[in-house]
């Protein structure tokens, strides 16, 4: 099995090299200290498994594996506590509670090779690992052509459905995500984005004004001069949220 070690802090990567030496069966193939350098280590060698820490800088472990193509069998190494580490349990290989064993370390090894050799797929399942772990979103990272941006919740706009894909459009262009309405409805703070129509999510500090258009149907015109439809249960939901 291929291994790739991503942490920001070089004697967490060392213990895990460390005990990996014992396993004849695991080639360590590179080791990152950020989401940048591991997704391009990841394109150029496809690990089978990635210790991943998840508070990093520039991209978190969530946000480097979005990016990630068909991510490779994930196990967590990282200081949250017990109550956000039921979220990995059900979607992740195993999670390694820092500091940990020698022990612990290898029963998630043992896990992760016994997929391996089952040929399973990574089980993870990223959004609920975010949101019940994180709690709700500061930012969102997109991945334009080659490039990688992170980009925070003040400098979005709205968001529209575009089929499997949401655009969002901000103050430095649009950029797509492969991402549910659903998704950012759940996960983007209440009071700051409203679902204003099935179509729409707004940034309610981008309004400008609201006016009826027509029976049950609403205009939302933004600070930007683009203007979105509502719903009147869109407009009801934002009238609040504003206070008008």
């Amino acid at each position: 099995m291929t291994v790739l070690i991503v942490d920001d802090e070089a004697p967490a990567r060392e213990i895990i090299r460390h005990y990996l030496k014992g396993y004849a069966e695991v080639e360590l193939i590179g080791e990152a200290s950020n989401g940048f350098d591991a997704m391009k280590i990841i394109k150029e060698k496809s690990p089978q498994l990635l210790f991943l820490d998840v508070q990093m800088p520039k991209l978190t472990g969530f946000e480097m594996l979005e990016l990630v193509e068909n991510p490779p069998l994930v196990i967590f190494s990282t200081a949250y506590d017990q109550f956000a580490i039921r979220a990995f349990e059900q979607n992740a290989v195993d999670y390694l509670l820092k500091p940990y064993s020698r022990q612990r370390f290898d029963a998630a090894l043992q896990k992760a090779l016994a997929k391996a050799t089952l040929g399973e797929a990574s089980p993870a399942n990223l959004q609920a690992m975010q949101a019940a772990a994180a709690g709700a979103l500061t930012r969102v990272a997109v991945k334009d052509r080659q490039q990688i941006h992170v980009i925070p919740l003040h400098s979005i706009h709205y968001i529209e459905a575009d089929g499997d894909y949401v655009q969002l459009h901000t103050e430095k262009g649009v950029f797509l995500k492969e991402k549910t309405m659903k998704y950012f409805e759940e996960n983007f703070p209440p009071q700051q984005f409203i679902r204003v129509h099935r179509s729409f999510i707004v940034n309610v500090d981008m309004v400008a004004k609201i006016e009826l258009y027509e029976k049950e149907s609403y205009r939302v015109h933004l600070k930007t001069g683009e203007t979105l439809k509502a719903s009147s249960s869109g407009y009801k939901a934002l009238k609040e949220a504003v206070r008008w």
